[in-house]
């Protein structure tokens, strides 16, 4: 078969098919064909988001609710398009309402509506809070509520406001507390600008035909408040407490005036006499929670519930901190209304201002007796510890230009801060009350007893050193002048230190004590000189009467001389009459000590050292050489006496332990008595020499010529032997 027969052949067989088969849209063979349900796979066919519709040999789709035609078609096929999101929210601008804001979804779209409106049948209209609140709260205390779209506002009467704030409630205004004319005239400088200011303000607000034209700026009335009260403070200290008392009480009125006109929750403004902060909170129900204000020289703890109050509400609460820089300096006095202390009038001489002075303000309108107490922080002007001397009093100022602390307790102090609560606001600040340090009986009966001793022990060294020949020398010179300094200074001290009155008495006593207690010292130092002299020098180790009463006398009195005249009101103290700790006076005093005790040190390094030396060289004279060892060996011992009494002495009129104190009186109670038992009991001479004097006396007249008739030479020569001993002892 050739190739045109097969081309016949397979056109043939195409020709029976076509007869044979069904049209499109139908399944089975001809004659006998079925339409095909082409919505049975409606996503194929239609695609998503699409409604199906099938015909006779064919279908077509339409979109879902909410979805359109690509093409804008509403019959199509898959072939023709597909069915897109409807943006409603873009087809109707006001599809939710004036209070409704349109959410497009896939397919439809949700109304949220605004602060104001509710939700209804999903359009949003307005809620009239007016009259849901009618009968149930009151919205706008003394004002009538207005409904508008979305919200309301609150008109207030003459004589209210609510502070540029529509849905706040009115609250009365008190612009006569501003009036000048209503109390006594200011006789403040400036002040009288202040009320013009604030009155100005408070009449704006409280007017409903001016509070819509003048919009409430509470942060620049804030600022104008300040300067102005810059202006007052900036020349000086107030001059009257009637003067402190209407400054601070027109700030506290501007401050609770100005608050709830301030845009933010918390706001912070330092000038340079004043530094504050202010909190408000604003709401329909009353605030909770804790309030913390802090500045640089105070802090406020307390409670929303505290500073909103119990009264009626005004839909806003206010707590307010404010500290003045350097007021202190114009309230330090005024203390004569503290509770316990009206008839201490040293106590009261003693108060001082501690800390800066300090205003807590809130928006409760009951604040003189609050249900919980606030908590106040002040920190001291200086830093200082609480003793027994010191006493930190947490006061406040009172309605009366006076300090008092009725209702305001003191919590607790530590040297840089002191905490206080009160029941009441005001003015606050810390008092601090010196006492004048009050040894126990005990301390002053050991001194009293040991200065006695001492000053008893003292003449009995003085009038040994004086007639006593066998020890007559430089060195008994000495010794004498000094327990005459060391008596002098013990008995004025004995008469005098607590004499703090009158003042011109107390510092001639101090000056005498200065002058009697560096002689001491000098004296002191003449000693180690004439011990360095007798070890170095050997040959003319003695020193001229002359030279050693004007080194001695002398050189104290040209101190205290300068000192005096340096500065003469460091001399005597209010609690003791005794040299001032204040501005380096005390040095006179310790400097030269210092300086005797260094220089007695060189000496007696050099005395002792010398005398080992002696000691190991060829033929010493031992007997000499122990006499000087022992002179030596007392002589520091009462350098170590003294001078380790002057350090606890450093101490002893400072704020010093009671064991201190006490160290220190034993040590200057016994002085005396140590120099008696060194210089004297311990001198085998002045023993002898008591014995030779008690024997005077105790025996009778008759025995002792009897004795003296009877000597025989062996004793005589033993007599001249020792006196000749006692000779040689005495050039020492």
């Amino acid at each position: 078969m050739g190739p045109g027969k097969e081309l016949l052949s397979l056109g043939l067989l195409y020709m029976v098919g076509i007869c044979l088969s069904c049209d499109q849209g139908f399944s089975g063979r001809s004659p006998k064909c079925f339409d095909i349900n082409e919505c049975e796979n409606i996503s194929e066919n239609c695609g998503n988001h699409t409604l199906c519709f099938n015909t006779n040999g064919s279908h077509y789709c339409q979109c879902q609710s909410g979805f359109t035609n690509r093409h804008r078609k509403v019959n199509f096929t898959a072939a023709t398009g597909q069915c897109l999101d409807d943006n409603e929210c873009l087809g109707s601008v006001n599809i939710c309402g004036l209070g409704g804001n349109c959410s497009n979804q896939i397919g439809s779209y949700m109304c949220i509506c605004q602060f104001g409106y509710t939700n209804s049948s999903g359009s949003c209209i307005d809620i009239n809070e007016c009259s849901q609140a009618e009968g149930k709260e009151d919205l706008c205390g003394e004002g009538t509520c207005k409904n508008i779209n979305g919200s309301y506002r609150c008109v207030c009467q003459k004589g209210y406001t609510n502070y540029g704030n529509d849905r706040t409630p009115c609250s009365k205004l008190a612009c006569d507390s501003f009036n000048a004319h209503s109390g006594p005239a200011p006789s403040l400088g400036g002040l009288a600008d202040i009320l013009f200011m604030m009155r100005n303000s408070c009449l704006a607000l409280s007017n409903p035909s001016l509070s819509g034209e003048v919009k409430a700026d509470g942060e620049a009335l804030l600022e104008k408040l300040f300067t102005a009260t810059d202006d007052i403070l900036t020349p000086g200290h107030l001059d009257s407490s009637e003067d402190v008392s209407q400054l601070l009480g027109t700030v506290e009125n501007a401050i609770m005036l100005i608050g709830p006109q301030l845009k933010h929750n918390r706001t912070k403004i330092e000038t340079t006499e004043t530094d504050a902060e202010i909190a408000v909170q604003r709401g329909k129900t009353r605030p909770t929670g804790p309030v913390h204000l802090t500045n640089e020289h105070a802090a406020l703890e307390t409670d929303w519930t505290t500073a909103a109050g119990t009264g009626s509400y005004p839909g806003f609460a206010m707590a307010a901190l404010l500290s003045y820089k350097n007021l202190e300096i114009s309230v330090n006095q005024s203390f004569e209304d503290l509770t316990g202390r009206e008839n201490d009038a040293m106590v009261l001489s003693s108060l001082n201002v501690s800390s800066k002075v300090v205003s807590v303000v809130v928006s409760n309108p009951s604040t003189q007796n609050l249900d919980r107490p606030v908590k106040i922080t002040l920190r001291h002007l200086q830093d200082r510890k609480e003793s027994r001397e010191v006493e930190y009093i947490c006061a406040y100022w009172s309605d009366r230009g006076t300090w008092s602390t009725d209702g305001c307790y003191h919590q607790l102090s530590n040297a840089t801060h002191t905490v206080c609560t009160s029941e009441h606001l005001s003015s606050f600040a810390v008092l601090m009350a010196l006492y004048p340090m009050k040894h126990p009986f005990g301390l002053k009966l050991v001194s009293t007893i040991g200065l006695t001793i001492s000053l008893l022990c003292l003449i009995l060294c003085i009038l040994t050193f004086k007639f006593c020949r066998s020890i007559q020398g430089t060195r008994t010179t000495i010794h004498l002048h000094l327990c005459i300094c060391l008596f002098m200074a013990d008995l004025v001290f004995l008469a005098g230190i607590s004499q703090t009155t009158p003042k011109g008495g107390c510092r001639f006593v101090a000056a005498l004590l200065h002058y009697f207690f560096l002689g001491v010292f000098t004296w002191m130092l003449l000693e180690g000189v004439q011990l360095y002299r007798m070890v170095v020098l050997v040959f003319n180790a003695t020193i001229r009467p002359l030279y050693l009463f004007l080194t001695g006398y002398g050189t104290p009195l040209a101190v205290v001389i300068i000192a005096g005249v340096i500065r003469p009101q460091g001399y005597g103290t209010d609690e003791h009459c005794w040299l001032s700790l204040e501005h380096g006076l005390i040095w006179s005093f310790f400097g030269p000590v210092c300086l005797i005790i260094i220089i007695n040190v060189f000496f007696f390094i050099v005395t002792v050292w010398r005398l080992a030396q002696k000691f190991t060289s060829l033929n010493p004279d031992f007997s000499k050489l122990h006499k000087i060892k022992a002179f030596t060996v007392t002589a520091i011992a009462q350098m170590c006496i003294l001078g380790l009494m002057w350090v606890f002495g450093a101490f002893m009129f400072e704020e010093g332990p009671i064991a201190v104190v006490y160290i220190f009186t034993i040590l200057n109670s016994l002085q005396g008595a140590l120099v008696f038992i060194m210089h004297c009991l311990l001198s085998k001479q002045v023993r002898e020499e008591y014995a030779h004097f008690l024997s005077c006396i105790c025996t009778p007249q008759k025995k002792r010529y009897s004795d003296f008739s009877s000597t025989n030479p062996s004793s005589s020569q033993s007599q001249g032997s020792r006196s000749g001993q006692h000779t040689g002892e005495s050039q020492i």
